[in-house]
């Protein structure tokens, strides 16, 4: 085990802003003990997907119970799906524990909540530079409907308004720039606290 501490890790930003993208080049780049916390969502898993790697696959009623037992940093109902998605509180904790820097890929909500209980947590706000440039990826990617587009946009306008709550906002305008930017962001805090 290691003798320190590690670090809570936020990040968040609108759908399409290329947060999977630029953590997954980050976690290969980076000398820090960065770690992804995998969330816990009552969703089946899609072609592919495995349990504890994609997420922590839950059958609702487990999901509740342990909803109610206060297991979560934070969860929520994700608007129109029925899916419960959350962050269980015990996995962050032990890697914390460990040494390890825990990055956690969560809403706007979901930070405001953990930061509650972690607020000296680091918090970066990625986002594509302007709702233009968002709607060019969403539309780019022609997996969604005009509906799911349009409610993606709402939400990320919305989202976008809280982006003054985070220490660090990062334009992802291309990838390799965004995940050097955010390495030189995360390596201030090796010696800064």
């Amino acid at each position: 085990m290691s003798n320190s501490v590690g670090k809570l890790v936020i990040v968040s930003g609108p759908s399409g802003a290329g947060k999977t993208t630029v953590l997954g080049r980050l976690l290969e780049k980076s000398s820090l003990p960065l770690t992804l916390s995998v969330s816990a969502t009552t969703r089946p898993p899609r072609p592919g997907e495995k349990d504890g790697v994609a997420y922590h696959f839950l059958a609702d009623k487990e999901f509740q119970g342990r909803r109610a037992a206060g297991d979560f940093l934070e969860c929520m109902e994700v608007f129109g799906s029925g899916y419960w998605y959350g962050t269980l509180a015990e996995t962050v904790t032990t890697s914390l524990q460990d040494g390890k820097w825990v990055v956690l890929e969560i809403d706007v909500e979901g930070s405001a909540t953990v930061l509650q209980k972690y607020t000296d947590a680091i918090t970066i706000f990625l986002h594509p530079g302007s709702l233009n440039e968002l709607e060019r990826r969403l539309r780019g990617r022609g997996t969604e409907s005009e509906e799911k587009i349009c409610k993606r946009l709402e939400v990320a306008k919305r989202e976008l308004t809280f982006i003054d709550r985070y220490r660090h906002d990062v334009t992802n305008g291309d990838v390799e720039q965004a995940v050097e930017e955010l390495s030189k962001i995360l390596d201030s805090y090796q010696t800064n606290g």
